[in-house]
């Protein structure tokens, strides 16, 4: 049996998208996570903020963080791929949580 790890990712959506579209996004990069076999504890908007600097003339972004449970690293290598290709995520980070 493989070591479960929890990871926190933060991403920042473009401000502009409806509330439906968010919540496909949200939704479908949720799924990512479990699809690949991990546990979502918990997915929630954080806050519309601004920005410490422009990202592609954005100047504040909507915070979105998810904390899961992963056995292995290939639903993170998988959100980490389709976030860096989707327009809608301006910026996104994964943290590892040590025990």
């Amino acid at each position: 049996m493989s070591q479960t790890a929890k990871y926190e990712i933060l991403y920042i959506i473009r401000p502009d998208m409806t509330d439906d579209a968010k919540k496909e996004l949200v939704e479908r990069f949720d799924a990512i996570v479990t699809d690949n076999g991990s546990t979502i504890i918990e997915s929630k908007d954080w806050a519309k903020r601004r920005l410490a600097y422009e990202i592609n003339d954005y100047k504040e972004g909507i915070y979105h963080l998810i904390n899961l449970e992963s056995s292995d690293a290939k639903a993170i290598d998988e959100f980490d791929r389709l976030a860096r290709i989707n327009r809608d995520i301006l910026r996104h980070m994964i943290v590892k949580i040590e025990d």
